[in-house]
């Protein structure tokens, strides 16, 4: 195993370790989740009582390969933890999520969680938000949201599938875009802007879950935890 799978598998074991007796958990998308989920399903087997509300078809699927319970935001609208990736982490705990185009419904998980617990590897530390932000359409509003996107400053482009062709669909049945800033001094200006265009379903950028956010940093020795 190399250091960042060291890492990833650090940060996700500890993340799994925080979550108590008879909780509903957020169980997000991306590899150092599902370190998360492997020791979950350990807690799991030794006891544990909780149930899981996924982002996405991938982690659906991973969660009964590991038999940990499911359910859904119309049965579980309040989540005691929601656990979730990033792709960037600035100081001030907003985020850049979306790689795995699942960022509508991550966004709607951290909504209903209590508490809201984000494991990474150092290398998503940054000290100014600067990755592309993935931006979900309707397929429909395509044309008109990436040159609304180029009126604001960005260079949009359609995220292509692979060993797939044309565009990445996601879960909900629409595209990806990935747009590019030369500088995101305002990250919670921007995410308004791009989240009120019609046809946009919600984009990467993520500040208004500060207060309850907490963060697990992964090392190949063990993990820093972050608060603010």
């Amino acid at each position: 195993m190399d250091e960042q799978t060291r890492a990833k598998k650090n940060a996700g074991y500890y993340a799994a370790d925080m979550i108590e007796d008879n909780s509903i958990v957020g169980l997000g998308t991306g590899s150092t989740v599902f370190f998360m989920m492997e020791r979950l399903a350990g807690r799991i087997r030794e006891g544990l009582r909780v149930t899981g509300i996924a982002t996405s078809f991938q982690t659906e699927r991973r969660a009964y390969e590991y038999n940990i319970p499911l359910s859904s935001l119309h049965e579980s609208d309040v989540i005691d933890i929601a656990i979730d990736g990033a792709d960037q982490i600035d100081p001030a705990f907003r985020l850049i999520k979306g790689r795995g185009a699942a960022q509508t419904r991550e966004r709607c998980v951290a909504e209903a969680a209590t508490s809201f617990v984000v494991v990474a590897d150092k290398g998503k530390l940054t000290d100014t938000l600067s990755a592309p932000v993935p931006v979900e359409v309707m397929s429909f509003a395509v044309p008109v949201v990436m040159k609304r996107l180029s009126a604001i400053g960005g260079t949009p482009v359609v995220r292509e599938g692979i060993k797939k062709d044309g565009p990445v669909i996601t879960d909900n049945g629409n595209w990806i875009l990935d747009c590019t800033f030369p500088l995101i001094e305002e990250p919670e200006v921007l995410e308004c802007a791009i989240n009120s265009l019609p046809g946009v379903l919600s984009c990467g950028i993520f500040t208004e879950f500060t207060d309850k956010t907490s963060i697990v940093i992964g090392t190949p020795e063990g993990v820093e935890y972050l608060s603010l």
